[in-house]
């Protein structure tokens, strides 16, 4: 009887702190914030008799997945731009400086990890999607681009 004891006392300790951590956790709140951040942000108004069309960018962007200095992949992406038509000219004369900016954004991406694991969940590609909408609206205007689609995307390799 003495034996068994400090094996209750113990059990009893467990008991104890189970209970207590799980009745002193701390609730999950809801962040609405963190959803709104991953919401497409509104069309900003056009002017009136203006149409929204689809700019394709020509030619996919290449981004290497690099794993311990190496190429382990390469990931292919097409991108479309929503913009106001009547800036259709625009977007084309400014098309290389939009494709480096859309091509940092990619790399950025690459390199903190955006692309590892299972990368097209929607809050990744949201949050992707986020980066090139801005990068675009910076290289051209807010009023010209107003959403970033990402047409096709495909990676090769491991």
């Amino acid at each position: 009887m003495g034996k068994l004891i400090p094996v209750i006392l113990i059990l009893l300790g467990i008991g104890a702190g189970l209970g207590a951590g799980l009745a002193l956790r701390p609730v999950p709140e809801l962040d609405l914030q963190a959803e709104d951040d991953l919401a497409p942000p509104p069309y900003p108004s056009l002017p009136e008799g203006s149409e929204i069309g689809v700019f394709e960018i020509p030619n996919h962007f290449m981004v290497p997945l690099i794993i311990e200095e190496r190429i382990s992949s390469v990931l292919l992406v097409s991108l479309a731009l929503e913009i106001d038509d009547a800036q259709r000219e625009l977007v084309q004369t400014s098309l290389p400086r939009l494709r480096d900016a859309l091509l940092q954004v990619l790399f950025d991406h690459a390199n903190s990890g955006g692309f590892s694991g299972s990368f097209t969940t929607n809050t990744s590609l949201g949050t992707l999607r986020t980066a090139l909408l801005e990068a675009g609206q910076r290289t051209v205007g807010r009023d010209v681009v107003l959403k970033v689609l990402i047409t096709d995307i495909m990676r090769s390799g491991a």
